[in-house]
């Protein structure tokens, strides 16, 4: 029916011009043709059923012939081409073979009706490969071909793939942005609904960051290019979603191994029923090849074969659509059984976004020179505080005096040294300073904003601390849903962040986590994320930095918030593009259901196996019932794992 209705509305589609109109019916055929041929086979059996009275022996066995050739062509290619090729025998030469024998002993129909089911299953499992290749199809359909270029104030229309870094990007309304890029001039309305799923446009104005393939809805844009177009954002959900549909899952593997275990065991086994029965029962020759057959049909694994791929593969576009990336089958199917999570904080428990709240400085300490120099020092860094403060410190009046930067060398997870003008300038957290260097005003302070859950920096001359840096991260809208879930479903929930003791404790208290790891280096995480894997056998790390990129090497499985860096990115096994934790816990929803269905199918392939087989020996059913009852639930398991393309939130 799916498939007739698309059709339909291809051919009533208003407003289309005839050329378009053949180009899409063109290539619907084209994506459909095994389906068609399926179909036609089909028409041609139930004419040959119709009319058997009124055509000659000849003409009937002619059109079973064609019948066969039609419906069966495709997945005999593909069982002869996949056994030449990997030297091993597959269930369709088992079908080939069973409707060979049918027609070989006079049973043309039934060998006509075993090709038209058979093939018209392996189409339902062509159309979730394709469905799942059409998301793909349309992510690429999002990337512009060409863009305006300003070069000196001139434009110029330029391909994409001449662009480079610092180019500057004309984007006027209704277009799509062609390049990841910076805002350099412009406000608008960005709708980023076909990369992150959600409905409402994002304001955007200068210095914010905008992505390929999203749409600009009201003003003009000029972007400076930040990425090349093969390492945008945009190319990279491609990259994950083609990784993901080729991935072969745990339970694929194994009932690939088993598939040519198994086909082999039931050839032996019909060997010996085309002539042991007829020697052993009496029975007839003819019945004997019948029965014999029949159990080549019913013994056939099509349906426990089916029972992964079309379930996987639909739950992966399904992801997909709602902005979670997995890169491969074994992450989604490994999700549901994930006991402990950890949690990056920045970025992922909080916005991302901080915000300095207060900036206290030593009594006689000249406080627009310190943050003058604290912003000159920051400028280089992409960090989120360092972010903050440079934006904080435009409020405040630049000095006269020239600063002059140099020898800048910074420790991941701890902070900044740098020299200016002669003077060692320290910038970081409380692993940069020893007690030697600490006073009572730096105690009382560190004491009360702290107690506040507030991220602290603090800034020391030659090695003498001169001011401190308060600054708060809002925690999102979701964090706290989310934590509740991962809790009233028993998983272990963990937050590793480099916040000092009382900042980290007031944080954890306040979003009802089950435990914390304060003044966290990279490392650290990577030790504990080893030590959580020992306790509850399959882990989770949820980050988005550079230095949260170890641990989520560490972890059974890591996942990357969509904004953050290309190390995490890259490292993290799903990707949430939305940047939201109840994204999460969709994934976690979609994987049971998807294990649950898949679950169901193997059980179901297994128990219709084992009575169609016994029903043969008992002599109960015909080849008619036998290819019904056994392409038939090849045909329900592959329905049932589409279930899943349509699994909501």
């Amino acid at each position: 029916m799916f498939i007739m209705s698309s059709l339909i509305r291809v051919i009533i589609n208003k407003g289309v011009p005839h050329y378009q109109l053949d180009r899409r019916l063109f290539s619907f055929i084209k994506r459909h043709i095994q389906l068609f041929a399926a179909l036609l086979s089909g028409i041609i059996i139930l004419i040959a059923w119709i009319f058997r009275n009124h055509f000659s022996s000849s003409a009937w066995i002619l059109l079973h012939s064609i019948a066969f050739i039609i419906g069966g062509f495709a997945k005999a290619k593909e069982g002869i081409t996949d056994t030449v090729k990997n030297k091993k025998l597959n269930v369709e030469l088992l079908m080939i073979l069973a409707a060979i024998g049918s027609a070989i002993i006079g049973y043309w129909t039934e060998g006509a009706v075993l090709i038209f089911i058979f093939s018209l299953s392996g189409a339902m499992e062509t159309y979730t490969l394709q469905k799942s290749e059409r998301d793909l199809s349309k992510l690429m359909e999002l990337q512009p071909d060409t863009t305006t270029r300003v070069t000196h104030g001139i434009e110029e229309v330029v391909t994409i793939d001449e662009l480079v870094i610092d180019d500057l990007i004309l984007i006027k309304p209704g277009e799509r942005v062609a390049a990841d890029g910076t805002i350099l001039q412009g406000q608008s309305s960005i709708d980023e609904s076909a990369i992150t799923g959600e409905s409402i446009p994002v304001t955007k104005s200068i210095s914010d960051n905008v992505f390929s393939g999203t749409m600009n809805t009201s003003g003009s844009l000029t972007i400076k290019v930040t990425k090349e177009a093969s390492q945008s954002f945009l190319q990279k959900i491609m990259d994950l979603v083609e990784v993901a549909q080729n991935e072969t899952s745990p339970a694929q593997l194994f009932i690939e191994k088993f598939e040519n275990i198994y086909v082999k065991t039931v050839l032996v086994i019909v060997g010996l029923m085309m002539f042991l029965p007829h020697y052993l029962f009496n029975w007839s020759w003819v019945d004997t090849i019948y029965r014999a057959m029949i159990l080549l049909v019913v013994a056939s694994p099509c349906a426990l074969v089916a029972s992964i791929t079309p379930a996987m593969l639909s739950a992966i576009s399904n992801g997909a659509r709602h902005g979670v990336l997995f890169k491969g089958g074994v992450h989604l199917e490994n999700l549901a059984q994930v006991n402990a999570i950890a949690f990056d904080k920045t970025g992922t428990l909080t916005e991302g976004k901080p915000k300095v709240t207060d900036f206290l400085v030593k009594d006689g300490e000249d406080k627009d020179q310190i943050i003058h120099i604290v912003a000159t020092i920051e400028k280089g860094s992409s960090h989120p505080l360092a972010e903050a403060i440079v934006s904080y410190s435009k409020q405040f009046d630049k000095p006269d005096q020239v600063l002059s930067l140099e020898k800048m060398t910074e420790e991941t997870g701890k902070g900044v040294y740098a020299f200016i003008n002669d003077q060692k300038w320290t910038i970081g957290n409380q692993k940069l300073f020893t007690e030697d260097n600490k006073e009572q005003w730096f105690d009382d302070a560190t004491e009360k904003l702290t107690a506040q859950a507030k991220t602290l920096v603090y800034i020391s001359c030659n090695n003498e601390i001169v001011a401190i840096i308060a600054l708060k991260d809002k925690i999102r809208s979701n964090t706290k849903e989310a934590i509740n879930y991962f809790q009233q479903n028993k998983i272990h929930t963990v937050m590793l962040t480099g916040d000092n003791q009382r900042t980290a404790e007031a944080i954890a208290e306040e979003i009802g986590i089950n435990h914390y790891l304060a003044s966290c280096m990279p490392d650290d995480k990577v030790s504990h994320l080893k030590q959580l894997n020992k306790e509850y056998e399959t882990t989770m790390m949820v980050g988005d930095g550079i230095n949260d990129a170890p641990a989520l090497a560490t972890a059974d499985i890591g996942i990357a918030m969509g904004a953050g860096t290309d190390v995490a990115l890259e490292t993290a096994d799903i990707v949430l593009i939305k940047n939201q934790l109840t994204e999460l816990i969709y994934a976690l929803k979609l994987s049971k259901r998807m294990n649950q269905i898949i679950k169901q199918n193997i059980c179901f392939s297994i128990i219709v196996i084992i009575l169609l087989i016994i029903s043969n020996f008992l002599q109960i059913i015909n080849l008619p019932l036998g290819v019904i009852g056994h392409e038939g639930s090849t045909i329900l398991v592959i329905l049932n794992g589409l279930r899943l393309l349509k699994q909501s939130k």
